[in-house]
């Protein structure tokens, strides 16, 4: 049986390595000692890209999307009275459908979303007067 020696190099750190050699497959070969590796250095993170800024700002009656979507149905046109709870609009939104219904009883002053349109999250949908 012989010994041999290896160099090896791991994440820019050299190491020399002796492995015996053995006639049988069952025994594994034998290393020497090798020092531990130090981790590489870590890069920091990097920063989150701003968020996009909403379509319009929304003014104090607007009804906002609450998530980003696609408009599904929009059920209400200016002149329409709503009551609280009442669906306004449909958005689908990881394929599921989010009825946006209004906060308080009103009357629709604007519709600011048509059907198929994408919104983004915080994008004014309807204004109640």
């Amino acid at each position: 049986m012989s010994v041999k020696k290896f160099n090896i190099t791991v994440d820019g750190v050299a190491h020399v390595v002796e492995v015996e050699e053995v006639g049988s497959v069952a025994s594994a070969p034998v290393a020497a000692p090798v020092a531990p590796v130090a981790p590489a250095p870590v890069a920091p993170a990097p920063k989150a890209a701003p968020k996009a800024a909403p379509k319009a700002a929304a003014a104090a009656g607007d009804v906002t999307a609450p998530l980003q979507g696609t408009v599904l149905s929009v059920n209400v046109k200016v002149g329409d009275s709503v009551k609280a709870g009442q669906t306004l609009v449909v958005i689908e939104a990881m394929k599921m459908e989010n009825e946006i219904v209004a906060p308080t009883d009103g009357t629709v002053t604007a519709v600011k979303c048509n059907k198929g349109e994408s919104v983004a999250a915080g994008d004014p949908l309807v204004t109640l007067g």
